[in-house]
């Protein structure tokens, strides 16, 4: 029985085209289980993967998709039978694997999570990678030490994924939330998700020759990396630590150490790829008590599989704000 699925193919060029066509079971990749997806999202590898690949695709035709939550039609392994619900984030799912971008998936079972009580597919595809990794982020600089009452919490990229979410999870949790953006006109919708300062990129995204500024975060979630994660390293109060979730702003780090040698910073790397099953766990149960729902549903962006080459284009420009939730089936 056929099925849709967003299928991209390279020509004898070497030029990749996107497309929603007909497939069927036996073309999926051999794995324990077989779901039902129902829902989406698009990310930054998503956008990567829709295009030109960069450097994320192996072979050619290829299913996107680095994220999707849905039902278990069938299963070989003890720990899934069908009905379960379940969401996969990661594990190059979506790269070098076929993804979500399809109305069926096959995959390793360890590779999946129960979806927790509480949380429908749908708002597990509005957190989706982004705000999967939003929660590692904060957990480690909970891990870490900040509590609540310690001062500004920093979120750079907020406006994007990843930042909206981790706005939304730390003013859940008490934070004051300063939101740093690049586009005046989503200061509204961040002091919708809890921000109480809004910062321009601007101001932070200048070099200056002090390794030292004045103490002013208690704790930061940076996606953007580059010139802007320097700056803020020499702006952290003493003991503070900064989880680095992205690279938006680039990957050289133009810092120096005296930041950690002086102040004790902690500079904390955040991956969602390869993380354990049981972190997975605790992540996705703490996003299901304490995110907010009613600010995950202003995230939203709805999307079909026929609006996923350009919005894989879009989110590759920083044009996607809050979190696009792809319903396979419509």
């Amino acid at each position: 029985m056929a099925f849709n699925a967003l299928v991209v193919e390279k020509n004898d060029e070497g030029k990749t085209s996107a497309s929603v066509q007909d497939m069927t079971l036996d073309r999926l990749p051999e794995a324990d289980v077989t779901v039902a997806v129902e829902y989406s999202t698009v990310n930054y590898k998503d956008g990567l993967c829709v295009g030109p690949g960069g450097g994320l695709v192996r072979n050619y035709p290829h299913v996107p998709g680095v994220d999707f939550a849905g039902t278990v039609e069938s299963s070989t392994d003890d720990r899934y039978k069908a009905g379960d619900k379940v969401v996969l984030t990661g594990w190059r799912v979506g790269e070098a694997h076929w993804g979500g971008y399809s109305q069926k998936a096959r995959v390793k079972a360890d590779w999946l999570v129960p979806l927790p009580n509480g949380l429908s597919t749908k708002q597990a595809m509005a957190v989706g990678t982004a705000g999967f990794t939003s929660m590692l982020a904060v957990m480690a600089l909970e891990d870490h030490g900040l509590k609540p009452g310690d001062g500004p919490v920093l979120v750079t990229g907020a406006a994007g994924g990843v930042g909206s979410v981790a706005t939304a999870i730390l003013a859940a949790l008490g934070h004051e939330v300063a939101a740093v953006t690049g586009r005046p006109e989503t200061a509204d919708y961040l002091k919708s998700l809890g921000a109480t300062q809004i910062v321009a990129r601007e101001e932070l995204n200048e070099t200056v020759k002090r390794p030292l500024e004045a103490e002013t975060w208690a704790g930061c979630i940076d996606a953007v990396g580059g010139e802007m994660l320097a700056r803020v390293l020499g702006q952290m109060k003493y003991g503070a630590s900064v989880s680095a979730v992205g690279l938006a702003g680039g990957a050289a780090l133009p810092a120096t150490v005296i930041p950690f040698l002086l102040r004790g910073v902690n500079l904390l790397g955040i991956d969602s790829v390869m993380q354990p099953y049981p972190n997975r766990v605790r992540a996705w149960e703490r996003i299901a008590k304490d995110l907010p729902m009613d600010k995950l549903e202003a995230m939203i962006q709805p999307a079909v599989l026929a609006d996923l080459p350009k919005l894989g284009a879009d989110i590759l420009k920083g044009q996607v704000k809050g979190r696009v939730v792809v319903d396979v089936n419509a």
